[in-house]
């Protein structure tokens, strides 16, 4: 951009094209400055986006800025945007940070150049864009990165601007950034708000005047400026010095810490080697325990085994006998059906041969009845014939036909005799066999009570026998029981030999646990012996060790004979004094120097004495002294493998 408007007083004498664009620009930003300036005094000092000197004032800014601005290629474009320096000011000025945070978290930004604008728009509102941008000119090795070495900002003109920006904290802007469309305006410069008209003319002594107490101004705010940077550089020495007090009293404290430490370092070793005894003791004991246990639990798991296949077979034997039993069982039940349906048919039989016998006791009583009848007649008619007799004594004359009807009534009368003899002959035939019948019954009774008494001894025998098998029966169930509580308690034992099998191996793992926290401890003292060390070196180099001068010494600080021209002086490069050939004839790296260097005698010792400790030393001699390589290990960043006098071999 060639931007050619300027006063005639003010027009440089230069014909680089690029000097003329610089003056130009820096015309351009008085202009602008100082008209926002004055009518922000005339017009109140609260401004808004809309106000058309604040819009220019910033469209100047960012010409000023992206004047001289380097192209950067990318993938796909060229790009060229000022928001890249304006980053780099949060890390030079720390206040910084809260603008560019804001402007990275605003929404409607899309492009960097919006992102730069909005930065301007804030730094504006803060009254810190002089001193964004004074940090940011002064960073020259930084700006070379995004500017050309004939831009704006890499010159004096840069500088200018940035003491003419200190007069804008006289303004109070209030602008709403967040609504605002900043990614697609068009920065074009209106030249005819800086046209001046006759009316304007008349007031020139005014503005002069009004320009002479703005730099006034000015000059007191950037006075109280370094007096406040004054006062914060003394509060910070303050603080340093506090700093420095309490990192003598913290090396103090850690020298007392590092002492405890070791102590208690020495202590934990100590329980550690007892504990690591009694563990091992208390596993040799549990192992020859867990030996014992095994042993006694495989005899008494072979015995058990045994005894579990005894009491297999024999409850298989007794099972097939209980069946056998059960069958035979079954058969005498179906015996003992059969002889109660027996019974039963010999009662009913029984029953109606009684039934016979009551019939027929009935007909011999009534037989009886008859005969007593026929008795009684017989009487009536003995009677009768002594009557007639009487009679026939009396009446001789009726005897014939009374004979007549004797001899019918005789013959009547033999013929009943006859038939009572033959109900006689018949009451006995039915006697001899009722007799007979009641034999033959009780005969068959006793023959059935014997049999019924066979029956109710063998089934008491049947009673006893089953009772004998259900005790068996019972005992093989308390022994079956006996013998899963000995699985059960086998099954426990098991278990507890599996617990203590966990517990050897937990024991084993916090064995290993404490030994690996013993080494991390190891090493962690190691580590901090090496940071004490080195804080020791370091205060010794605060503490004011010095290069000793050689008119100082006049003798050998350990042996203390006289310097002569036989007698050389030599400096140790670790403690600076001065020592002869013989007291500092050693070499050694130091961490100021990776090459072996000359020590003395006491800092050899010293250097010797924490590389052993410490294990990160190279132990290889020299081929042609007595002197070790010195070389540190891999914790120092040097390899064995790097030895100084393997590759002197």
């Amino acid at each position: 951009m060639d931007v050619k408007c300027s006063s005639d007083s003010e027009r440089p004498a230069v014909k680089d094209p690029t000097a003329v664009e610089r003056a130009n620009l820096l015309n351009m930003a008085k202009l602008s400055i100082k008209g926002l300036i004055e009518s922000a005094l005339s017009f109140g000092r609260t401004l808004d986006s809309d106000y058309p000197p604040l819009q220019q004032f910033f469209v100047v800014m960012e010409h000023c800025l992206k004047h001289g601005l380097k192209v950067r290629k990318s993938f796909l474009s060229y790009n060229k945007t000022i928001w890249g320096p304006l980053e780099l000011v949060e890390k030079l000025y720390p206040e910084a940070e809260e603008i560019a945070a804001s402007v990275r978290d605003l929404p409607g930004l899309k492009t960097p150049l919006g992102r730069a604008r909005a930065w301007l728009r804030l730094a504006l509102m803060q009254k810190k864009m002089a001193d964004y941008l004074r940090c940011l000119i002064i960073q020259r090795d930084l700006l070379s990165e995004f500017y050309e070495y004939h831009a704006l900002m890499m010159e004096e003109e840069g500088a200018v601007i940035v003491g003419l920006l200190v007069g804008l904290n006289v303004i109070d802007a209030n602008l709403c950034v967040k609504g605002e469309d900043l990614d697609s305006q068009v920065g074009v410069i209106d030249f005819s708000m800086y046209l001046k008209s006759d009316d304007d003319i008349g007031g020139k002594e005014r503005n002069v005047q009004i320009a002479a107490i703005l730099d006034q101004k000015n000059y007191v705010e950037e006075l109280n400026r370094q007096l406040n940077t004054v006062n914060s550089l003394h509060a910070r020495v303050d603080s340093l010095e506090k700093s420095n007090t309490k990192l003598i009293e913290e090396l103090a404290i850690a020298k007392n810490n590092i002492i405890k430490l070791q102590e208690e370092n020495h202590q934990l070793r100590s329980e550690n080697t007892l504990i690591l005894m009694k563990t091992q003791h208390h596993l040799e004991v549990t192992k020859v325990d867990v030996e014992a246990e095994l042993q006694t639990y495989k005899h008494s798991r072979q015995g058990l085994d045994e005894m579990y296949n005894e009491a297999r077979r024999q409850l298989r034997e007794e099972s097939q006998l209980r069946q056998d039993m059960e069958n035979e069982l079954m058969v005498q039940v179906s015996m003992k059906h059969e002889i109660e349906l027996a019974m039963k048919l010999l009662e009913k039989d029984i029953h109606e041969k009684q039934d016979t016998l009551i019939g027929l006791r009935q007909q011999l009583d009534e037989v009886k009845a008859i005969n007593m009848e026929m008795y009684q007649k017989l009487q009536v008619t003995e009677d009768a014939m002594k009557e007639k007799n009487e009679i026939i004594s009396r009446l001789e004359d009726k005897t014939n036909q009374i004979n007549a009807t004797m001899k019918q009534l005789e013959q009547r009368l033999q013929q009943a005799e006859k038939a009572q003899m033959e109900a006689e002959n018949e009451d006995e035939k039915l006697k001899e066999e009722y007799v007979n019948k009641s034999e033959r019954l009780q005969k068959e009774f006793s023959q059935k009570e014997k049999q019924l008494l066979q029956l109710e001894t063998d089934l008491k025998i049947e009673k006893e026998w089953r009772q004998t098998l259900e005790d068996d029966l019972q005992k093989e169930k308390e022994t079956i029981s006996q013998l899963r509580i000995d699985t059960q308690e086998i099954i426990n034992l098991k278990k507890e030999f599996l617990k203590l099998q966990e517990k050897n191996r937990q024991l084993k793992r916090i064995c290993q646990d404490q030994e690996a926290a013993l080494q991390e401890l190891a090493s962690k003292l190691s580590e901090s012996k090496l940071k004490i060390e080195d804080i020791k070196e370091a205060n010794k180099a605060l503490q004011g060790q010095v290069w000793l001068k050689d008119k100082e010494a006049t003798h050998c600080k350990l042996c203390e004979k006289e310097f002569s021209l036989s007698k050389r002086k030599h400096h140790c490069r670790n403690c600076g004094e001065i020592f002869c050939n013989a007291c500092s004839d050693n070499e050694l790296p130091l961490p100021s120097s990776p090459k072996p260097v000359r020590v003395c005698d006491s800092c050899h010792a010293i250097l010797i004495q924490r590389l052993m400790f410490h294990g990160n030393f190279c132990w290889n001699l020299h081929p042609y002294s007595s002197n070790l390589c010195g070389k540190m290990s891999l914790k120092y960043h040097v390899m064995y493998s790097d030895c100084f006098y393997i590759r002197c071999k």
